[in-house]
């Protein structure tokens, strides 16, 4: 009988099948033995557990690299290794009955298979995992703890509300399947009534999220509107263009602004002709016109310009102290901007691009790596067939499973 139960749990554990011979199941029985001699067969069964969740293969995923394979040659990925690979990737954990099934047959591998099981997968409520994890990571929502804002509109309820409110606008694009565009310009957002008393939405009383419907021009539709992002891309005492750009840059459009060079003040408040101007616009502009810096925040600063409304906890305002806010700006393309609603219909407009991102933080995100130019042709093969669906969620995540960066590895050299 213990037998068995160790043999089950080791197979669940270590996402293969798991045979008496295997010499960890004599392991955990020596285990076993000694707790059972010490206090029963109770205690044996909880010794040899203890055991089983600090052996490497349960802790770590192990991916079996065949024999007399030349350093740099690719090679498939198990059914197994697929499995495993697969659930957590959509679920965070270990694959279900259902999936196990699957690999020991050594179905998975076929594609009609591998979809239907990815799809249900999808469907299952463990797919939050999705959220939890995938969503917090791209969009920076565990900085969310740390953020502490010099700002009395701020409170630990409003930090609540605002990962929330990202979290339930996430569920819906995943439940719902609707196309990852909608993440730039969805017309609808999530709120309890202290986050509509901070967004200025009225009558909504309670605690409890519902869904509301934003209008056209309203500066809340998709995530350049909440509070969240606005948060986390601010400074302690004031809003930040920089960073504001520099998310957009990378987490929307995928262009990765350069680091400042060696020797370069970063700190707007300490520098000495900063005191010459009155807004925090004029003292960007005075950092801009240094020769080594305008290279970099030419590209960054007129993104974030547009996001200036929003003060550094996300609240609209038109003023920043008594100085009204200028929300123009002109990108490198010579693309005019005003405000919120400007750079989000810019972002629209160069949609493939935010697409291509998502590819490519999906692929990162299943593969456990970080892709590079060798995975590009994936990338783009991803895009291109998830265009086919009006590129909805799960059209991406199905590019992703399908393509080999997922289901192959190279061995290393």
């Amino acid at each position: 009988c213990a037998r068995q139960i160790l043999r089950t749990l080791a197979t669940r554990a270590f996402r293969q099948p798991v045979s008496d011979k295997d010499p960890s199941i004599e392991t955990l029985f020596a285990f076993f033995q000694e707790g059972r001699n010490e206090d029963g067969f109770d205690t044996g069964i909880e010794r040899a557990l203890a055991r089983l969740i600090v052996d490497p293969r349960f802790l770590f995923r192990m991916e079996h690299v065949p024999d007399n394979l030349p350093e740099g040659a690719a090679y498939r990925l198990t059914d197994l290794e697929l499995a495993t690979r697969l659930s957590f990737f959509l679920w965070s954990t270990i694959p279900d009955s259902k999936l196990f099934d699957r690999a020991i047959a050594g179905d998975l591998s076929k594609p009609a298979v591998l979809e239907a099981e990815t799809r249900r997968m999808l469907a299952d409520p463990k797919s939050r995992a999705l959220i939890d994890n995938f969503a917090t990571q791209w969009m920076r929502l565990r900085e969310l703890d740390n953020a502490q804002p010099e700002s009395p509109d701020f409170d630990g309820n409003l930090r609540l509300s605002f990962r929330r409110e990202m979290q339930l606008f996430f569920e819906s694009i995943l439940r719902e399947d609707r196309s990852v565009i909608d993440l730039l310009d969805a017309n609808y957002t999530f709120v309890d009534e202290r986050l509509a008393l901070h967004y200025g939405i009225p009558n909504i009383k309670g605690s409890l999220f519902r869904r509301v419907p934003l209008t056209n021009d309203d500066p809340r539709r998709g995530i350049l509107g909440k509070g969240s992002i606005l948060l986390v891309t601010s400074a302690a005492n004031r809003t930040s263009p920089v960073q504001r750009g520099q998310w957009v840059l990378e987490n929307l459009l995928g262009a990765r602004a350069p680091s400042p060079p060696p020797g370069v003040e970063t700190n707007l408040d300490g520098q000495t002709d900063a005191s010459k101007a009155a807004t925090l616009r004029e003292r960007m502009e005075l950092h801009r016109n240094k020769a080594v810096c305008a290279s970099c925040h030419s590209i960054m600063d007129p993104i974030g310009f547009t996001l200036e409304n929003f003060d550094l906890v996300g609240k609209w305002r038109e003023n920043d102290g008594k100085t009204r806010i200028d929300p123009t700006a002109e990108v490198v393309d010579g693309t005019r901007l005003n405000g919120p609603a400007s750079l989000r219909r810019a972002l629209l407009a160069r949609s493939d691009m935010f697409v291509t991102v998502a590819a490519e933080k999906l692929l990162t995100y299943a593969s456990g790596r970080a892709v590079t130019a060798y995975d590009m042709p994936a990338v783009r093969n991803i895009v291109r067939e998830s265009a086919r669906n009006d590129y909805r969620f799960s059209s991406l995540v199905l590019g992703v499973v399908k393509s080999e960066p997922f289901q192959m590895r190279t061995k290393d050299r």
